[in-house]
């Protein structure tokens, strides 16, 4: 599964940083597979960095690397994620980050997270107005990474909701809107320990600069721009219990750009209140379109399904 609800955790350090969605470049980058992943009708739906994407399907995230500084460690994260279409609308996928920390005043430390598995499921779909539901779940697998970073002993299961909607349905009067999508996550984090339930929540606003040019109006946009989604991600977790805290989370203003293989994104990482931190970070990620590269093995479901 994509990107199992990746939201920044700033107090510790820590951080999962997410891609989602998509393994094929949208129309305008000349490529024509009318049931690829990421599309709902003729709108394409990027993978995402921060938030995650509602598509189920074979995706290899490789690598993602941010770099932040909060409560006087500075992190850097490199990470990966790799996904499988196990049967038609549902996969499976597993995840990882490896943490290079340097606190302040004292030596620096590295080693793994907790790894994590997840399971989407494309749940509902409505080609016509560019909208689809899917649901799944994340495990934090306990005791999978290095104590030194900050990884946890206890499991922490996330059932999630997925959800996108794009705007190419908008009437005429409205068209330089239609480019407009939006994509969003809402989970709840159930830990195997005395840990606070937490509220995982995030959104992404994007705009497709393909879709005006093949869709509303070529207005001339010359490459690499008439291939790129401008976008801004809204990333927070929500303690809910057991003295966790206020919400914390990140604002991250970025643009994707893609290609036929490949996507490549940047965004930075701005923390949304003084509890998330005070300093501004940044991602850059790499999202590789397996199907496209390999169409014999990757691009149709394990089972029951070319």
């Amino acid at each position: 599964m994509k990107k199992k609800n990746r939201f920044v955790v700033l107090k510790n350090g820590n951080h999962w940083l997410a891609v989602s969605g998509a393994m094929l470049a949208v129309a305008a980058v000349g490529v024509s597979k009318a049931q690829a992943h990421g599309f709902e009708g003729d709108y394409f739906f990027p993978p995402t960095i921060a938030t995650d994407d509602p598509f189920a399907t074979d995706e290899l995230l490789l690598p993602s690397v941010s770099y932040l500084k909060s409560d006087g460690v500075t992190t850097t994260d490199t990470g990966f994620e790799f996904d499988k279409e196990i049967f038609p609308k549902f996969a499976l996928g597993i995840s990882g980050d490896y943490l290079y920390q340097k606190p302040d005043g004292q030596p620096s430390v590295s080693g793994w997270s907790d790894f994590a598995m997840s399971a989407k499921y494309q749940l509902w779909e409505n080609a016509p107005h560019q909208a689809i539901f899917s649901v799944g779940a994340i495990w934090q697998i306990g005791g999978s990474g290095s104590k030194e970073v900050g990884a946890s002993s206890a499991n922490v299961f996330t059932p999630t909701i997925y959800y996108g909607k794009a705007f190419g349905d908008l009437p005429d009067t409205l068209s330089y809107a239609r480019p407009f999508a939006i994509t969003g996550t809402l989970g709840e984090d159930l830990p195997t320990s005395f840990e606070p339930n937490n509220l995982q929540w995030g959104f992404a606003l994007e705009y497709s600069l393909p879709y005006l040019q093949t869709e509303v109006k070529d207005i001339g946009l010359p490459q690499p721009f008439s291939r790129m989604f401008p976008l801004v991600e809204f990333s927070f977790t929500s303690p809910e219990n057991r003295d966790g805290g206020p919400t914390t989370g990140t604002i991250n203003p970025g643009v994707l750009y893609e290609s036929t293989y490949f996507q490549i994104g940047a965004e930075a990482i701005i923390p949304a209140n003084r509890e998330s931190g005070s300093h501004v970070g940044a991602v850059v990620q790499l999202e590789i379109f397996i199907d496209d590269i390999l169409p014999k093995i990757f691009g149709h479901p394990l089972f029951f399904g070319k």
